[in-house]
């Protein structure tokens, strides 16, 4: 913890943006029979993989059918060469791999699943009932099921940023500053509450007060690294961090 009216320091700096896309793993999984791209890609699709439930969900199938399309669209993306058309110039992650499932679950409609969970290749565990539930009680919405992943994805990125902000704070020994400030990050800001914070943490309303604004500058930072991942170039970041906000607010 630290020391009364010491300063409350978001861990980290600098985002280097580009460095590794998602279209980057993408690529290297599909061309290459590597351990690593092929770790790198499973994690993306257990981070992404919600957005593209609730979508398949929304195109009309049901919660047992939608949970097995959505682990068999993954085996099918971790087999060797599925990526072979992929092409970053021809637009965002998002919109790939929306694209890719909708030509699955016509492929899917087309011929009967000879097994289930791509043909005999183990899926990526996915906590299936759980995202039931998590879909249940997401709010009733007019949104087409692609507005609806949109926002999802969004939803999806926001949490991958707070998931890496929170580690920063933990490698650097705040977990408990973290735990007790982010509430501020994701809800309208009382200011009213800085006080009561303050004493728990030991420091001055002040020091809270700068603590909050350096972790919502911090958080801001790893939001935009995390979309500059879904995007082929940095001339598209700004464009995309105006969408996904928008689709998070249920707008266009």
């Amino acid at each position: 913890m630290t020391r009364a009216g010491g300063e409350a320091k978001a861990p980290g700096t600098g985002v280097g943006l580009f460095v590794t896309t998602h279209w980057s793993v993408v690529l290297a999984a599909g061309q290459q029979e590597s351990p690593q791209a092929t770790e790198a890609l499973e994690n993306l699709c257990r981070t992404y993989w919600y957005p593209l439930y609730v979508y398949v969900r929304r195109r009309g199938y049901g919660p047992e059918d939608a949970a097995d399309l959505t682990q068999d669209f993954f085996a099918h993306l971790l087999k060797k060469n599925a990526f072979a058309g992929a092409d970053p110039q021809r637009g965002k992650f998002r919109s790939f791999l929306v694209a890719s499932l909708d030509h699955f679950l016509i492929n899917q409609w087309n011929r009967a699943r000879t097994a289930k969970h791509g043909g005999g290749q183990a899926p990526i565990p996915l906590d299936a009932d759980a995202a039931e539930r998590r879909h249940r009680q997401e709010p009733d919405s007019s949104l087409t099921p692609e507005k609806l992943f949109e926002q999802q994805w969004g939803f999806a990125v926001l949490e991958q940023a707070l998931v890496r902000l929170g580690k920063e704070f933990a490698e650097a020994g705040k977990s408990g500053q973290f735990d007790r400030l982010k509430v501020f990050l994701t809800s309208k800001v009382d200011y009213g509450q800085y006080p009561a914070v303050a004493a728990e943490l030991g420091l001055s309303t002040a020091a809270i007060s700068r603590a909050v604004h350096r972790m919502r500058r911090r958080y801001l930072e790893l939001v935009r690294a995390e979309i500059a991942h879904t995007v082929s170039s940095p001339d598209e970041l700004e464009e995309e961090m105006r969408h996904l906000f928008a689709a998070i607010r249920g707008e266009g």
